[in-house]
């Protein structure tokens, strides 16, 4: 796990932040913040040690992974308010979260769709989510310069290409787990990386109702 995480350091240069090492100075709340997005990605996976199945998304998003640590989760779902959805913390891990984001800017935490629908998939599906991991082909967030960061941006061909350390060091902790591609770049990684991977619709715009009957078909013949 240490090793993994040292991965995580190396992020590329330029538009991309680094939830695990950098703090966003105008909105994370103090100066321990990527500590406690560091610590809360290691309780998230320190708890996945029997899971089977790693879905492999595009990158991390400012409402996501940016202040929770952990891909396709919120902070809002950390923080508990989306109980309302059947969704709580505990789903994510056993230990109380700690936000990292300021609350003058989102009192609730921040929180992302794709995050919501595919938590909500899992629920829905009665998928016990310590059997799933969720993951980012790229896995550190890419924004737009001109917008700052709580903005997000597509990465380029050759950055997703420099997730694949990271996602070997995940494979080589987790090798029961079947990956699965959630959109194109995913996808694209994988296919250069040599792997075969079923390959799922990603559920924004549009795509949640495809997303979920397709891993409902896929979840059903492998967990």
């Amino acid at each position: 796990m240490r090793t993994f995480l040292r991965l995580l350091d190396n992020a590329p240069a330029g538009a991309v932040f680094n939830p695990w090492r950098h703090r966003d100075p105008l909105h994370d709340a103090g100066p321990d913040g990527p500590a406690i997005r560091r610590d809360q990605l290691r309780a998230y996976l320190g708890e996945r040690q029997k899971a089977t199945l790693i879905l492999l998304a595009e990158a991390l998003g400012y409402q996501g992974g940016h202040f929770s640590g952990i891909a396709m989760t919120s902070e809002r779902l950390l923080l508990g308010h989306l109980r309302h959805k059947g969704l709580g913390p505990e789903m994510v891990f056993a230990d109380t979260p700690r936000r990292t984001s300021r609350e003058d800017v989102r009192p609730d935490g921040f929180t992302e769709p794709t995050a919501t629908i595919v938590w909500g998939a899992m629920h829905e599906l009665g998928i016990d989510p310590r059997s799933v991991i969720l993951w980012n082909a790229f896995p550190w967030h890419p924004y737009k310069p001109n917008k700052g960061l709580l903005s997000n941006r597509t990465p380029s061909e050759d950055e997703v290409l420099l997730g694949r350390p990271a996602l070997l060091a995940l494979k080589s902790l987790f090798p029961q787990a079947e990956v699965l591609a959630v959109g194109q770049k995913s996808a694209a990684l994988l296919a250069a990386m040599g792997i075969a991977a079923p390959a799922l619709r990603h559920p924004a715009n549009g795509g949640a109702g495809q997303f979920r009957s397709q891993l409902k078909k896929i979840l059903s013949h492998s967990i």
